[in-house]
Order: structure tokens, then sequence, then C-alpha cells
């Protein structure tokens, strides 16, 4: 299994434009998205026991976790992915889905109707979907979180590195609004704090690297799940 670097930092708003400007001359901008980003909207899934952010919290070494995003609320490309991580490094697999699945899936969230709407994962494509219907039927997992927020990208082909700011992350447990323009999420971050993460394969070229190494920056282990889900736990109703 090809797996990746993934580091994160919490980051603010004079450094992302003091970083913005240095990787603007040494890397491309992602060719997602316009007028400096693009809108990312998951919906994720867990057990009924919190088993995914108990994972998260108590740092097991080798753990996924199952979402479905969009793109700029264009449902026209939704994907399925599940994440998975292993001794500090990342995995991703996708799989696309249809808007008519994604809707079954969230309209019985949180009921005893979530594994038998898991039934038309079965007419999706790929492995993915199967394996998402296996879990929902056999741990009985479920959409428990949307979480949003505005990304802006940087790429660089030599280490296959992708550096993105992730901007104003909000959370909501409505997970039916999911294809809704505005789901009214609560931000889970104190304000003006965002998110840099950097990934890379095998390396992180050096002129990148002293560009990110400000000094100023410290990593984290933040997961946005993570922060979405103690965000649900603390506030035990919808929005």
């Amino acid at each position: 299994m090809y797996y990746r670097v993934e580091d994160k930092y919490i980051i603010y708003e004079d450094q992302i434009a003091y970083l913005r400007m240095r990787l603007e001359q040494v890397m491309e901008k992602d060719s997602h998205g316009e007028g400096g980003g693009y809108l990312i909207r998951s919906i994720y899934f867990d057990d009924m026991l919190g088993s995914a952010l108990f994972e998260n919290e108590s740092g097991v070494d080798e753990r996924s976790k199952f979402r479905i995003r969009s793109y700029d609320l264009d449902d026209s490309f939704i994907r399925l992915e599940e994440k998975s991580k292993k001794s500090g490094f990342t995995h991703k697999d996708s799989a696309v889905i249809g808007k008519n699945c994604v809707l079954e899936l969230i309209k019985n969230a949180g009921t005893a109707g979530s594994a038998a709407a898991s039934k038309c994962l079965l007419s999706e494509d790929g492995f993915l979907c199967k394996k998402l219907y296996t879990y929902m039927n056999t741990r009985l997992m479920y959409p428990v979180n949307i979480v949003e927020y505005k990304r802006e990208a940087f790429v660089e082909r030599a280490g296959n590195v992708r550096i993105t700011f992730d901007r104003n992350i909000s959370a909501s447990d409505d997970v039916e609004r999911f294809f809704e323009r505005d789901i009214h999420g609560t931000p889970v971050m104190e304000k003006g704090a965002h998110i840099l993460e950097v990934k890379y394969d095998e390396f992180l070229p050096d002129h990148i690297r002293k560009i990110i190494d400000t000094g100023s920056l410290s990593r984290t282990a933040f997961s946005k799940y993570t922060m979405a889900a103690k965000w649900r736990e603390q506030n035990g109703e919808c929005l």
C-alpha cells in the first residue's frame, strides 16, 4: 500500500500571507478553484461507539476513516474516500459515488435505517463502495458530521508535494443538509486560526522545506473529524 507523509500545523492569517508570497515563487497553484481556492465539504462516518474518534484521540497506530466529499458544492462529482494511517504515514483510496446514493445514506443517518439505506452502495462502482456497505452492516457505521472549509493549494512535481491552507473550518451534525448551499456550520477553531498541511512522498525538496521552516510553526496532530466530533459531543444537538 502506498503511503505519504502528511504534516499539519496550526497557522494564522499573517503567517498564511507570508508563506503564500514565498510559495508562489517556487510552486504552482492548484488548478482547481478560482479566486484563491475552493470549498470542500465532507461527511464523516463513525459507529455507535465512536470508534473512529477514539482511535484518533488515542493515537492508534493503524486506523482509517470513511468520508464523502464534494467540491465547490458541485453535486455532479462526489467522492467516497477511505483515509488510512499507519506509523505516522497516510494513504487514501477513493471512488466516485452518485448523488442519489448519498441521499439514501444520509436520509436515515443515526437510525436503524442507516444499514438498510446502504444497499445503494452495491450498485455503485468500485471495491470501496462495497467495503463501506460491509462496514455499515457489520460495524453499524453511519454518517455523523459535516466538515466544511476553504482550501488553497500549491503543488510541486518533485516529491509529489502538495501544500494546502485550510481556512474557516466549521462543522454541523445536520448531515441531511449536505447538498444545501448553506449548512450554517459552527467554527471548530479559535477565531483567526487555520490549518496548514504539507504532504509529500519520499522527500520534501530543500527549497520548500526552508520556506515552511519559519521557526514560528509547530506541528500538530490536528484532525478535522476529531475537532468536529468533539464539538458534537459538547453541543449534544443539531445546529
